[in-house]
């Protein structure tokens, strides 16, 4: 791993972490050196989650890595069924074992007769070589193969939320408007949102939804899992700005052939429209006089990233400035991805102009950190009632955010 003045790319282990950490009713238990989970419940408890899954340790020392010893797998396997009787005990190594080539489904296999009304779930990824998005999938796909029962739809049409996890910047907030656009827009109700807030038996639900909404790119392989098992349609798109939120409502619509709530939509719409009207004539007058003081820059996650700049530069026409996503699986030749180098530069050289990023890159650019839309932070979020990004809501706070911007020092 080279040097770097800010946070590396995160490793798949942590994309699995971070996927798994908000999931009721379960253990998460790593096999690997102590601390390492003293720092991850820290920074949940940062991001607005202080406890779902419990997190353990098995801890390690140099007789382990050595000769391979399993032994205290097996020990922290019983004492965590004794204290707290999960439902599933996830099991994640870190790089050590992963390097020494530690077998955690074998040991899986070998202790689940011991415990038939627990499951002991293997992950893999511990190592270097996989990146934070990867770890993510791997994660949501593993989820769905084991964890969903067999059974018959439900009687009313629900919906799964796939994708909603705590590594990214206002995770909570953007889940609760697509759930309560949901309600207000098709009149369903969720069965999981996974896996930001949602326990081991709302997961063995999911196979009774009517169609899975998939958030995030990284949900799709098991979107696609649940339709080969289950049938189920799924939509991969993220709802930002007004005529991209109503878009994805008549999509979810056509798919399950339902007709939306006409009233509720209409009424959202014209709110929006009624809040933003003194705000979209000052964001066209400095476009038009001042295009360099709007160009609208953006860093995030490829399908944040692609979400704002359809509202910000196609509905209200803002220039579009330096764009890059986070991951470079996700670059494509409209999307590159920026090495720290590249990103650091491209935040140096946008003097003018709108920037959206992460806190950290914000915060050591001098700028206003109200623009922030991914992770890494530098504060805390303990409150999971902050404005979302996504959906009518969303518009609204951005455009808000923007404009304040325009005015700021």
């Amino acid at each position: 791993m080279g040097l770097h003045q800010f946070r590396p790319l995160p490793s798949g282990r942590m994309g699995i972490l971070w996927t798994l950490a908000p999931i009721r009713d379960a253990v998460l238990m790593e096999f690997g050196c102590m601390g390492h989970m003293v720092y991850a419940q820290a920074f949940l408890k940062r991001a607005g989650v202080p406890e779902a899954c419990k997190l353990y340790s098995t801890h390690m020392d140099e007789t382990d890595v050595s000769l391979g010893g399993i032994e205290r797998i097996s020990r922290t396997v019983e004492d965590i069924v004794r204290r707290d009787q999960p439902r599933v005990i996830f099991l994640l190594p870190s790089s050590v074992p992963e390097m020494i080539g530690t077998d955690l489904p074998a040991v899986c296999e070998e202790l689940q007769p011991q415990y038939p009304n627990v499951r002991l779930l293997p992950f893999g990824y511990g190592g270097f070589d996989v990146s934070l998005h990867r770890g993510v999938a791997e994660a949501l796909l593993l989820l769905v193969k084991a964890l969903p029962a067999d059974g018959k739809r439900t009687e009313k049409p629900t919906f799964n939320i796939i994708g909603s996890c705590g590594d990214m910047f206002r995770f909570q907030a953007d889940a609760e408007e697509i759930l309560r656009i949901m309600e207000g827009a098709l009149r369903i109700k969720p069965l999981c949102v996974l896996t930001s807030d949602t326990s081991v038996k709302q997961i063995e639900q999911m196979g009774g939804a009517h169609i899975n909404l998939v958030i995030r790119r990284e949900g799709e392989p098991a979107a696609k899992h649940l339709k080969k098992r289950f049938g189920t349609p799924y939509l991969v798109k993220r709802p930002y700005g007004v005529r991209g939120t109503g878009q994805w409502i008549e999509e979810i619509a056509q798919i399950l052939g339902m007709a939306p709530n006409r009233d509720f939509v209409d009424r959202q719409q014209k709110e929006v429209k009624s809040l933003i009207a003194a705000a979209v004539p000052i964001l066209r007058h400095f476009t038009k006089e001042q295009p360099t003081e709007m160009c609208l820059s953006l860093g995030a996650h490829a399908d944040v990233v692609q979400g704002i700049l359809d509202f910000g530069c196609g509905e209200l026409e803002l220039p579009k400035g330096i764009c890059w996503c986070d991951c470079p699986e996700m670059a494509s030749d409209l999307l590159l991805y920026f090495t720290e180098e590249q990103w650091t530069e491209a935040v140096k050289t946008q003097k003018k102009g709108l920037l959206m990023t992460s806190g950290e890159a914000l915060e050591w650019a001098g700028k206003s950190r109200e623009m922030q839309i991914s992770n890494p932070d530098t504060k805390w979020r303990i409150n999971p009632y902050e404005p979302p990004l996504v959906g009518f809501r969303g518009a609204v706070n951005l455009v808000n955010i923007w404009v304040n911007e325009i005015f700021g020092d």
